[in-house]
C-alpha cells in the first residue's frame, strides 16, 4: 500500500521555515562583519542575538492568543512580508544603535510563523497525516541550519554582513507570494482555552521540563551565538571555513535529528532528552582540544548530534505526559528555547567583555549540568504522577 502524497501548500510552510531559520541564525555567521562594520565589540553585537531571542520568548504565546481569530493565509504571508521588509532595512541601518530595534522588531515574525503555521497543519491536511505534515513543515529549519546558516556566512564573510541580511529579505518575500497564493482562506485553527494555560502552568513535571528547555538553550547559545569571533580569535578562521563549520554542524543536526524520530518509541522520550543533553556535554568537556577547525568540527560531532534531536524529544515529553495540554506545553517550550537563547548569549556575551573567551565552554557544560539535573527531577515527578493515578 502506497502512502498518499502531502498537499502541496505544505511546500510553501516549509519554505517559510527554511527562511525563518536562516533568518534567525544570520547572526551568528555574520557576527565578525558586523562587529568590524559597525565599529562595536562581538560582545555587543551578540546583543542582537539575546535581544531578538527574548522578543520572541516575549511574544510568541502572547502573539498565539492575539491572532487566534485572524485568517492564517493573510498572517503567515504578512508575518514574511514584514520578516522581508525589516531585514531589507537592516540593510541600510548606519549604526549598531540603528540596526539593533530593527532587528529586534524583525523578529515578531519568527513568533509568528513557525507556530501558527504549525497550528494550521490539522485543517490543511486528514487526521492521519498530521504527524507525517508537522515533520514535513519543520524540515525546513532543518535544512536552514545545513544549508541557509552556511550560505549566510559565506555571503556575509565574502560581501559584507548587510548582503546576507538583504537575501534573507529577498526570500522572505518570496516566501510571503507563494504562501498567498497557496493557502486556502478561512484557516482558523482553534484558540488555547485559559483553562489549559492554567492546567499547564500547575504540572510541576511540564514546568520542570521548560526549564531543562531554558537551561540547555542557554548552554548551547553561549557558545553557538559567539563562534564566529570564537574562531577568528583562536584559529583565524576565513569566511569560507566559518561556512564550513556550520554546514558539518548542520549535517550532523540533520542526521542526529533523523536517527532520534527513529528510536525515540523504542528508548522513551525522557531518556532521549537526557541522552541528548549528555552528548552535547561530552563536546564542550572536551572543546579545549579543539585547536583547529578540524579538530573542533570532530568535537563537535556530539553536540551536533544532540542539538535538534534533544529539542524534538523534548516535545515528544511533553505530549506524553499531558497529550490534552500539548498545545499549551509545546509553545511554552518555544518560547524556553527562545528565553534560553537570550540567557545564553547575554551569559556568552559577558564573559567576552571580561576577557572570558576562553571559558565560554565551561559556563555552556554548567548550564547542561543543571539541566540533566532537572530533567531527571521532571522524570522522577512524571513517575510520581503515573503511580498516584
Amino acid at each position: 500500500m502506497t502512502t498518499p502524497r502531502l498537499p502541496g501548500v505544505l511546500w510553501p510552510l516549509l519554505f517559510g521555515n527554511f527562511v525563518i531559520g536562516t533568518g534567525v541564525m544570520i547572526v551568528p555567521g555574520t557576527l565578525n562583519e558586523i562587529s568590524t562594520s559597525l565599529v562595536v565589540s562581538p560582545a555587543t553585537a551578540g546583543q542582537l542575538i539575546s535581544a531578538g531571542a527574548l522578543l520572541m520568548c516575549i511574544t510568541a504565546p502572547l502573539v498565539a492568543a492575539l491572532v487566534a481569530g485572524w485568517d492564517r493565509r493573510r498572517l503567515l504571508a504578512l508575518s514574511m512580508l514584514w520578516y522581508g521588509l525589516l531585514h531589507i532595512a537592516c540593510t541600510a541601518a548606519p549604526s549598531f544603535a540603528a540596526l539593533l530595534p530593527l532587528r529586534v522588531l524583525s523578529m515578531i515574525a519568527p513568533a509568528i510563523f513557525t507556530p501558527q503555521a504549525a497550528a494550521c497543519i490539522g485543517l490543511l491536511v486528514p487526521a492521519d497525516q498530521r504527524g507525517r505534515a508537522i515533520t514535513f513543515v519543520f524540515l525546513g529549519w532543518s535544512v536552514a541550519s545545513v544549508l541557509g546558516m552556511p550560505m549566510g556566512a559565506l555571503i556575509g564573510g565574502t560581501f559584507g554582513w548587510q548582503a546576507a541580511f538583504g537575501a534573507v529579505g529577498i526570500l522572505s518575500l518570496a516566501s510571503g507570494v507563494w504562501v498567498w497564493r497557496s493557502m486556502p482562506d478561512g484557516v482558523k485553527p482553534p484558540a488555547l482555552s485559559v483553562a489549559a494555560w492554567h492546567e499547564t502552568f500547575r504540572s510541576p513535571a511540564l514546568m520542570l521540563c521548560i526549564v531543562v528547555t531554558v537551561l540547555y538553550s542557554a548552554g548551547q547559545f553561549v557558545l553557538f551565538s559567539y563562534f564566529a569571533p570564537y574562531f577568528k580569535f583562536k584559529v583565524g578562521i576565513t569566511a569560507v571555513e566559518l561556512s564550513a563549520f556550520f554546514m558539518w554542524f548542520g549535517l550532523f543536526g540533520f542526521i542526529g535529528n533523523a536517527v532520534m524520530s527513529r528510536q525515540i518509541d523504542r528508548v522513551g522520550a525522557s531518556r532521549s532528552v537526557m541522552i541528548g543533553i549528555v552528548a552535547m556535554s561530552l563536546t564542550f568537556l572536551v572543546w579545549p582540544l579543539g585547536t583547529s577547525i578540524m579538530l573542533a568540527g570532530v568535537i563537535a560531532i556530539p553536540w551536533a548530534l544532540g542539538c535538534f534531536s534533544s529539542n524534538s524529544a523534548q516535545q515528544a515529553r511533553l505530549v506524553g505526559i499531558a497529550p490534552a495540554l500539548a498545545s499549551a506545553s509545546i509553545a511554552l517550550n518555544t518560547s524556553a528555547m527562545y528565553a534560553g537563547q537570550a540567557v545564553g548569549a547575554g551569559a556568552g556575551g559577558w564573559l567576552i567583555a571580561h576577557d572570558g573567551m576562553e571559558t565560554l565552554h565551561w559556563a555552556a557544560l554548567a548550564f547542561l549540568v543543571v539541566a540533566m539535573a532537572c530533567s531527571a527531577w521532571a522524570t522522577r515527578h512524571d513517575k510520581l504522577r503515573l503511580a498516584v493515578r
